[in-house]
């Protein structure tokens, strides 16, 4: 791929990040964003992988200046992070059953790890056993179907409205 191509492929992708980016604050049910989406889709269509990697990271914490910051502000940019590495591993072969099955896999990683009661500051919203842990995740359930379908949602979104202009634009430049 030549130079003047991978800038034409980057603005659109950009525009989509920055797009994706405005979804944290307009009204939306809690962990229905595309920062999970944005994640997969700058590991799997960014060749400079410290910019794919920067992207979310970037954005959480510019929006945080603004939303706020949490307690478990590490376990949730470590997950987006590794969202990004999930991304890369399917770069060379995006269509709808990896990104979908990628998507899914995320959003589980994510639940997985940003629910554990040790993450939170206050040690008396869950106990440190078992039955805390089961508590943690019991309560995190609604969140956790919110943020698979706002992550399939907005795959679907930014993956396919990119790869249309790519094509498209591939095609008047044939």
């Amino acid at each position: 791929m030549d130079q003047r191509s991978i800038k034409a492929n980057f603005l659109p992708a950009a525009i989509l990040i920055v797009l994706a980016a405005i979804t944290r604050f307009i009204p939306h049910p809690f962990n229905f964003t595309a920062i999970g989406a944005m994640a997969l889709f700058s590991g799997a269509n960014f060749k400079d992988k410290r910019f794919a990697y920067l992207m979310p990271i970037a954005v959480m914490f510019i929006t945080d200046l603004f939303l706020g910051f949490h307690f478990s502000i590490l376990p949730v940019y470590a997950c987006f992070a590794f969202t990004v590495f999930m991304g890369t591993k399917i770069a060379s072969k995006q269509n709808v059953a990896s990104v979908g099955i990628t998507s899914i896999a995320s959003s589980i990683v994510f639940f997985l790890i940003t629910n554990l009661p040790f993450w939170y500051l206050d040690q008396h919203l869950y106990s440190m056993n078992l039955q805390g842990t089961l508590q943690s995740y019991g309560m995190a359930l609604p969140f956790f179907t919110n943020q698979i379908l706002g992550d399939l949602f907005f795959n679907g979104v930014l993956f396919s409205v990119y790869h249309m202009v790519i094509l498209k634009s591939s095609k008047v430049t044939a």
